[in-house]
């Protein structure tokens, strides 16, 4: 989402700031009139955004802030609001997962994709990935992913119809969109939930889905986060606080970890996104503000 902003494909939504940027952490430097007193000058916090994160000053409801889990570097905490978030809400707000159900996980190496993996496990479900190196296959499964497939080189739906005795997939967290489509419905389960998030694959999709769809009986869902009202995306932040934000302690026994690729000084910012436009980073990609 960030690079397509930048190259002016993807709108912010109205009223959102056009400065990049979904998420940060940092010391808060202000409170406003409003504040109910739950945070004070100086305390830790990471916050998700609307846009704006880029910068070495961000404004955000008070109800949009997290704690910063205890021993966790501002670096480390940058790269949970967004991904984490989003990937709490496709599993458990949309995709209303279940112990058991297999979790087809698209871009198992990205932000959210290594957030899902983990989410996934402490759910009590399977974890599945695509990605396209067996570098970020290995760094999936080493996160807790059954088995992953390099889309490169084989075919993922027969796999993962192959993996699950051809039952298929109950959840499938696809960031993809059109080029996935005909691979995606036939390894869905019966009853099956496809969520759609992102479109990287492309808009178009010609052919029976529909049909196919239907004689699965299966649910296509598409949902975005950043756009959503405050009132919803307040709900998400108390649930993600309360249900996840204690396994990022080194003395929960389901740890979580943010998957932090590479940190980049601001002034790095051209390098940072030439890299993230490789395809190459496993997890989260950083930038550093002076304080």
């Amino acid at each position: 989402m960030t690079t397509t902003q930048r190259q002016g494909q993807y709108a912010p939504p109205p009223g959102a700031s056009s400065i990049l940027g979904l998420e940060a952490s940092g010391h808060i430097a202000e409170l406003g009139p409003a504040c109910q007193g739950h945070w004070k000058i100086g305390d830790p916090a990471m916050v998700l955004l609307p846009g704006g994160g880029q910068a070495q000053y961000v404004t955000a409801p008070e109800e949009f802030l997290m704690p910063i889990p205890a021993g966790m570097t501002l670096s480390q905490a940058a790269a949970i609001p967004e991904a984490w978030l989003t990937a709490f809400q496709l599993l458990h707000l949309v995709g209303n997962v279940q112990a058991g159900e297999t979790v087809l996980i698209h871009a198992g190496s990205s932000g959210v994709g290594t957030a899902a993996i983990q989410l996934a496990r402490m759910a009590g479900a399977i974890p599945l990935v695509t990605a396209g190196s067996q570098h970020k296959l290995q760094i999936a499964e080493k996160l807790g992913a059954a088995a992953g497939f390099n889309y490169k080189e084989e075919d993922f739906s027969e796999a993962t119809l192959k993996f699950t005795k051809g039952a298929g997939v109950n959840l499938i967290l696809d960031c993809i969109g059109g080029s996935y489509w005909e691979k995606n419905v036939n390894c869905l389960a019966l009853d099956g939930r496809w969520i759609l998030y992102g479109l990287m694959g492309g808009t178009d999709v010609s052919g029976p889905l529909f049909s196919k769809l239907l004689f699965k009986r299966g649910s296509l869902i598409t949902t975005l986060l950043r756009s959503r009202d405050k009132k919803y995306k307040q709900r998400l932040v108390e649930a993600f606080t309360e249900q996840v934000l204690p396994h990022f302690s080194t003395e929960s026994p389901q740890r979580l970890l943010p998957v932090l690729d590479r940190v980049y000084p601001v002034t790095a910012i051209q390098e940072a996104h030439a890299y993230m436009e490789s395809n190459k980073n496993v997890g989260k990609i950083v930038l550093e503000l002076p304080q």
